[in-house]
């Protein structure tokens, strides 16, 4: 049998609400696991999630068909996954996440194979069954301190389990709090169709990012949606139209060791991805802090909007880095 099928007839089998790039817990009921077992009846490997349809048995005998969607191709491709293990005919076990709505679809945090390999696909890395594991986890580690003379300027990475830049909750105002009470995912989210994101949602992404300079700018290569950001490092700020202006205009200085960077004049009106908008007039100001050693940048984002936060909101996450990695296309389908 083959290992994929077209992606017509692959679109024909998955209900179009899971056919967007999406926050995984809007679809999906991240506090609870569920396991299922069957037969991959379609592949499909893509980003931003990588997709099969399982068959699966139910109690009275008949056959439900299973949604099945897991992290980007470019996470397995981290992994040291290749294409070949998962394919049609394979009967597996599935354990992760049920789809919201009593709809039959899973995000899969673990794979057990038929020969009796478990798969881990989840970010922390958590083993389920007891047997061997296939794919490397090696992202779990600390970055690598043999360089420090890089500075900031090589490819950065997201270690697994590190946790995602929008956690805990957040001081909305009453304007903001009705925002994300209409917000549904499967037709508001802003990046329905492989939509790239705008500042300051792009910098939540969790791939490579290699910063290099270029002239008086310092330019951010993002791997997601093959994002392109400049930084202007001149103090001539007449000219603040925005190359690309979902990113906005951005203007950094060195602080010390600290880039520091405002941005301003952003076109995308949102927050993230989960129904907090963002104003016109909103400050964004982030603080790249390079650890001693080289290992690891630190980050801190500050976002003032008087429109849908009652004061500033503070998000903070890191990157560090793994001389193997390099940025890859990321060629999003929808």
């Amino acid at each position: 049998m083959t290992r994929t099928i077209s992606i017509a007839s692959f679109f024909s089998l998955i209900p179009s609400v899971l056919l967007a790039h999406h926050s995984v817990s809007g679809f999906f009921d991240t506090d609870s696991i569920i396991e299922r077992e069957g037969e991959v009846v379609a592949v499909y490997w893509r980003n931003p999630h990588v997709r099969f349809t399982v068959n699966v048995q139910n109690e009275s005998g008949s056959i439900d068909l299973y949604e099945i969607e897991t992290t980007s191709l470019v996470n397995l491709r981290r992994r040291k996954l290749t294409t070949d293990f998962l394919k049609t005919g394979d009967r597996i076990r599935i354990a992760g996440n049920p789809a919201k709505d009593e709809k039959l679809g899973i995000y899969a945090l673990n794979i057990l194979l038929p020969m009796g390999e478990e798969v881990i696909l989840g970010g922390g890395g958590n083993r389920r069954w007891a047997g061997e594991t296939i794919g490397n986890t090696q992202q779990n580690r600390l970055g690598d301190p043999s360089e420090p003379g890089l500075g900031i300027f090589r490819v950065w990475s997201t270690p697994l389990g590190s946790g995602p830049l929008y956690a805990g909750n957040f001081p909305l105002t009453e304007a903001a709090s009705r925002s994300v009470e209409s917000f549904d995912p499967a037709i508001d989210s802003p990046t329905l169709n492989c939509a790239p994101k705008g500042m300051p949602t792009i910098m939540e992404q969790p791939y490579p990012m290699l910063i290099r300079e270029e002239d008086d700018t310092i330019v951010f290569e993002i791997e997601e949606y093959d994002t392109i950001r400049v930084i202007h490092m001149t103090s001539d700020t007449t000219s603040q139209t925005p190359e690309t202006p979902r990113l906005g205009y951005s203007i950094g200085q060195w602080e010390r060791e600290t880039l520091v960077v405002e941005t301003f004049n952003a076109s995308w009106p949102h927050f993230n991805r989960d129904g907090i908008p963002l104003s016109s007039d909103a400050s964004i100001i982030e603080y790249f802090d390079l650890a001693e050693n080289g290992s690891q940048l630190n980050y801190r984002m500050t976002i003032t909007d008087q429109a849908n936060f009652t004061a500033p909101v503070t998000l903070e996450k890191h990157w560090v880095w793994y001389p193997e990695v390099t940025i890859e296309p990321y060629d999003c389908i929808f």
